[in-house]
């Protein structure tokens, strides 16, 4: 069974094409500037990449462009579009709606746009673009859509209940939320997985570490709380978002620099974070070299980061009573050795013992914790796109099983 995996932007189109009978992937790709004049589509097969330069009014050109690379010249990885089985899309926000990823309708489609005022920057694009499949694979192709929220909905009302006037959370949902559910989900079956354990038997706090970041506490397999809230600006530092700060700092600033609330917005979420208080970048490879090199206000930027990780490791322990693993996964949890390193030491305490030449040699899926360590320390790289196509075919083929169920 062949899965289109898609993630759409307001001007972007992500794909890959996995072979589910082997869970490879015969080809991705990136679609950008729809709508924008210089648009360009990079597309990878065979080993191989092109690039194209394409105007792409809209999205489905996008889908059009996207298909003709795939059936037609040397990327091609099918003969046509009908031996694609099925599409899974990522959705940024269901809300408390969607308690799982969810076979889509005509009803699904509507209450994702009703849900886009959670998400303005990324449930409108994700409903064109489920749209945009919709009129180039036709309606025959089942889709799923596949929620960064559906994974945190097992939080208790403790974790996920704002201490607000009640009426907010009854008229407007305003609670957390969390995101980056799917890659949450997929890292802690992994790491139970590599250890050889149910993840239902463990304690797990998974950190997905990159320009946008958020931790987890994974118990018995299910979301107990997480740093992302309403939206995904809470939580540690990120590469430019500010992450947990005093509400007061925001009308202080907003009042102190005669700012709009959209203004005040675009600097909470672009202008802070790691770029605003090094001054320097957003990007954590930037940071890390200039750290090293004696940068000051990289170096405190880099130790801010450190101290907010661990500190939500021990507040996610003492939540779980308990820690048995702690899981890095993202761009930098996968890459940074130094902040891998550095966020570890000082964890003796609950039972993880660093090991930095492990930490050093590792690659791919690796344990970098002392053979004597109670608390496992994993590096496990994620793979949303796989966990996407994997629940589209539980949901796709379940729906086949029950449709000869009832012809039956």
């Amino acid at each position: 069974m062949k899965i289109l995996v898609i993630n759409c932007g307001s001007s972007s189109l992500k794909y890959q094409l996995i072979d589910m009978d082997t869970e490879a992937v015969m080809c991705k790709g990136l679609c950008e500037r729809i709508g924008i004049d210089g648009g360009t589509v990079v597309h990878k097969a065979n080993g191989n990449a092109w690039e194209i330069t394409i105007d792409m009014p809209t999205h489905a050109e996008a889908f059009a462009k996207m298909l003709d690379l795939m059936t037609e010249g040397e990327g091609a990885v099918l003969k046509d579009k009908a031996e694609i089985n099925a599409i899974g899309h990522r959705v940024v926000h269901g809300g408390e709606k969607f308690k799982d990823s969810v076979v889509i309708s005509e009803e699904v489609i509507s209450t994702i746009d009703e849900l886009s005022s959670l998400a303005p920057l990324h449930n409108p694009p994700q409903v064109v673009g489920i749209r945009s499949a919709q009129k180039v694979f036709g309606m025959d192709v089942p889709q799923v859509a596949v929620f960064d929220t559906a994974f945190h909905q097992t939080m208790p009302p403790t974790a996920y209940i704002y201490p607000v006037p009640y009426e907010y959370y009854e008229k407007h949902s305003v609670r957390r939320y969390g995101f980056h559910g799917t890659s949450h989900k997929y890292v802690s079956r992994q790491a139970a997985k590599f250890l050889g354990k149910d993840v239902e038997d463990l304690k797990i706090v998974t950190c997905h570490l990159g320009n946008g970041s958020s931790m987890c506490a994974v118990d018995k397999g299910k979301s107990i709380d997480t740093t992302m809230g309403l939206t995904p600006l809470a939580g540690i530092l990120m590469g430019t978002r500010c992450g947990d700060i005093d509400p007061s700092v925001v009308t202080y600033i907003q009042d102190v620099d005669n700012l709009s609330s959209k203004e005040v917005n675009d600097l909470l979420n672009k202008k802070s974070g790691m770029l605003g208080v090094s001054g320097l970048s957003s990007d954590n490879r930037d940071i890390e070299k200039a750290a090293i090199a004696g940068h000051e206000r990289a170096a405190l930027v880099h130790s801010m980061l450190f101290y907010e990780i661990k500190k939500n490791i021990g507040a996610y322990s003492a939540a779980m009573n308990g820690l048995d693993c702690v899981v890095f996964t993202g761009g930098i949890g996968e890459n940074s050795r130094r902040v891998r390193k550095y966020t570890c030491r000082g964890l003796e305490y609950c039972g993880l013992l660093y090991d930095d030449e492990k930490n050093q040699k590792g690659s791919g899926e690796f344990d970098f914790a002392t053979d004597e360590s109670r608390v496992r320390a994993l590096v496990i790289p994620t793979n949303e796109e796989l966990m996407i196509a994997r629940d589209t075919l539980t949901l796709t083929t379940a729906g086949k099983a029950a449709d000869v169920e009832s012809i039956d």
